[in-house]
């Protein structure tokens, strides 16, 4: 089976080849210039591999949460390319992405939302499949929800931003934690694969992205405001 993979949800623009669980990746810092960048890397990665998009079984893709453009930019590329080739889409959680790439069986990810906010869920591995413990959301790091147990490993710009806040709100739970970590396409790759083989792909018109905050911009006096979720 071969899928490609896309994800353009923070700051770093990469795309993934998987092919029977051998992953090609590239991936770069791309500020803004994620639409500049994703359609030329994508045609670069198929032809370094001498495959043509119609090769593919699947297209999978980081459906957020994220900047608001680029999981947008993820979302119209995915449809996109599943339109004009008639390839099934699997949308991928990034927080969960987060999770795959860390290593790690049990994983807070928790992403910069700005605003004083981050994007939260909580995963275990059982049997290789991620179960969700804590369903993703967004919440002031302080008020991030309650888990059971302890070694969990915290992952993404959450923890590079809010650190000392989860350190507190998780003391004695977390053994660790990589405030650099971001999604990847490799992780999105490797996630949608699994969803193909269960047979789980989806129509392009179902190429959907996760918002969690129903609000791009707030002004000052709603930012200030207590907000209830």
């Amino acid at each position: 089976m071969k899928i490609l993979a896309l994800e353009t949800s923070t700051e770093y623009c990469s795309v993934a080849l998987w092919q029977d669980g051998v992953i090609a990746e590239r991936s770069e810092l791309a500020g803004q210039k994620h639409s500049e960048l994703l359609i030329a890397m994508l045609d670069a990665l198929l032809k370094g591999a001498g495959l043509g998009i119609k090769a593919m079984d699947g297209i999978a893709f980081g459906i957020g949460p994220g900047s608001f453009t680029g999981v947008r930019i993820a979302c119209g590329a995915a449809q996109g390319l599943a339109f004009g080739t008639g390839l099934p889409v699997a949308g991928i959680c990034t927080l969960e992405a987060l999770a795959e790439a860390s290593g790690k069986p049990r994983v807070i990810a928790a992403l910069d939302a700005r605003m004083g906010e981050i994007y939260h869920a909580a995963y275990e591995k059982r049997a290789d499949v991620w179960v969700t413990m804590s369903e993703p959301r967004l919440c002031k790091a302080e008020e991030s929800p309650p888990l059971l147990g302890n070694e969990w490993s915290g992952a993404g710009s959450g923890f590079a931003v809010h650190g000392k806040a989860l350190s507190e709100r998780y003391a004695g739970q977390l053994q660790g934690m990589d405030g650099a970590a971001v999604p990847q396409a490799a992780a999105i790759a490797a996630l949608g694969a699994a969803q193909f083989a269960q047979g789980r792909g989806k129509d392009a018109a179902e190429a959907l992205p996760l918002y969690l905050r129903d609000k791009v911009a707030l002004k000052t006096h709603e930012r200030e405001a207590p907000r209830s979720l």
